[in-house]
């Protein structure tokens, strides 16, 4: 793999999903190699180079579980601890769950939270204020017994972190992780976001047109009750190899070796996601062709973001793209290509079976979290899903929100019948599962690790 293979090829996966300005980085044997096209924003255009700066998204959440790690190395947390030990004001709808919830609970997707709240309209959108509001969320498993992927529960981590440290999450996260890894390109804060260069996020409109969106001021929908989830965090692709190397090596006086191991170990399997095989602490784990892989992705404000490491050979892949709905593939064609050009691991998605009436009649239906529905639907012999946000939540937005989900192809997989794919559109590559009761009754869908309550239906 050279360079200029690179270079053709994340130009060519660029023009090909309409993506303005991406940003591609590998580390490998450990060497650096960085490729940018196109520009970061299509009304002032500047060239996307290494250091210029996109939103993360959830892969802000490796930022936040690590300086947890961090204050569990020196004793001032522990993992196996009810939240309520660190956070006492915690109330939830289920006063048991908020007495079980553990640290480790939260940092796994396991806590049984839903998604997140619903709303941004409240004028305090500090994380205190968040936990208050959190008597509103639903519970949706006992804490422990599923993976549910949940922003509520990380932006609840950084609550932790606040009141353990006894500064604001975003200074203790500099304190703790920023700054002794020297990410000088990594931020919270908007206003040094501002002094670089940054990439602005773009839409497709149904005509085809791509246009730029908000920029990120309007959009940071909760404020800082975001931020440990995936609100404001801001890195460019030179930082996250930074990254990378520094979750790829020992430590680098941040963590104890044993704790970074730690994150890359199973702490609970997953099944039919595109997310992995098992979450460690907070990375997804995933075998391709026989290799172990380590990762996150995330996405905000239209753009996208992924983060693999292969920690057997040493190897890392980083993607951003600034352009919806189709950056999401742009990032998975990269870590494909990379992993293949690269590695010779080549990850294949698995087929579906033939289309199935009988097993098609039971999952069409409406399916719902939090701010946004889900719909299967049986379409001319094939099933479809679409996704998108509430028209109520769009509706009383005062922000423009990204494009609805077109419905597009989806098939079971080989196996029970609970188990699917979706097969085309911006989700193309999607795996997920059904969730049946004991009667074999259809609950629930989960999609992007995200469990969808389905809809009863009313007369």
């Amino acid at each position: 793999m050279t360079q200029q293979a690179l270079s053709e090829f994340v130009a060519a996966t660029a023009k090909e999903y309409g993506v303005p300005g991406v940003a591609v980085g590998i580390l490998m044997d450990g060497q650096e190699m960085y490729v940018s096209h196109g520009v970061t924003s299509l009304d002032q255009p500047l060239p996307v180079d290494e250091k210029s700066l996109f939103p993360l998204g959830s892969i802000s959440k490796s930022f936040t579980a690590t300086a947890l790690l961090r204050l569990a190395s020196e004793g001032r947390v522990e993992l196996t601890a009810p939240v309520r030990r660190y956070v006492p004001e915690l109330r939830l709808a289920d006063e048991r769950s908020a007495e079980r919830i553990t640290v480790l609970n939260l940092l796994n997707h396991t806590a049984g939270l839903e998604w997140n709240l619903i709303g941004t309209d409240a004028e305090d959108l500090s994380l205190s204020a968040f936990v208050e509001r959190m008597v509103g969320l639903d519970i949706i498993a006992p804490p422990g017994t599923r993976a549910s992927y949940s922003q509520a529960g990380y932006n609840l981590a950084g609550r932790v972190i606040e009141k353990v440290t006894g500064l604001p999450f975003e200074r203790a996260v500099t304190s703790l992780v920023l700054e002794p890894l020297g990410l000088t390109g990594t931020c919270y804060d908007l206003d040094d976001a501002m002094a670089a260069r940054f990439a602005r996020g773009h839409n497709r409109d149904e005509d085809g047109t791509v246009r730029p969106v908000q920029p990120w001021t309007v959009y940071r929908g909760g404020g800082r009750a975001n931020n440990p989830g995936g609100g404001g965090l801001v890195s460019c692709v030179g930082d996250l190899l930074r990254w990378a190397r520094f979750h790829l090596g020992t430590g680098e006086g941040v963590l104890p070796a044993e704790a970074l191991r730690s994150m890359r170990t199973q702490t609970v399997e997953l099944r039919g996601s595109t997310l992995g095989d098992a979450f460690g602490i907070c990375w997804f784990l995933r075998d391709v062709d026989g290799v172990r892989t380590v990762g996150h992705g995330g996405s905000g404000h239209s753009h996208f973001a992924e983060l693999l490491l292969v920690p057997e050979r040493n190897f890392a892949v980083v993607a951003l793209a600034n352009g919806g709905p189709d950056g999401y593939q742009f990032n998975q064609s990269v870590a494909r290509w990379a992993l293949e050009h690269c590695l010779g691991v080549v990850d294949r998605d698995p087929e579906p079976v033939p289309y199935d009436e009988a097993r098609a009649r039971q999952v069409v239906g409406r399916y719902e979290i939090g701010p946004m529905n889900l719909d299967i639907a049986a379409d001319g012999g094939r099933l479809t899903l679409a996704v998108g946000i509430k028209p109520e939540i769009r509706h009383a937005s005062d922000t423009e929100m990204p494009p609805d989900y077109a419905a597009a192809g989806l098939g079971f997989l080989p196996g029970d019948g609970d188990e699917y794919i979706i097969t085309e559109g911006g989700l193309k590559g999607q795996r997920g599962f059904f969730t049946l009761d004991d009667d074999g009754t259809v609950t629930g869908v989960d999609l992007a690790g995200r469990l969808f309550s389905r809809v009863r239906e009313t007369s």
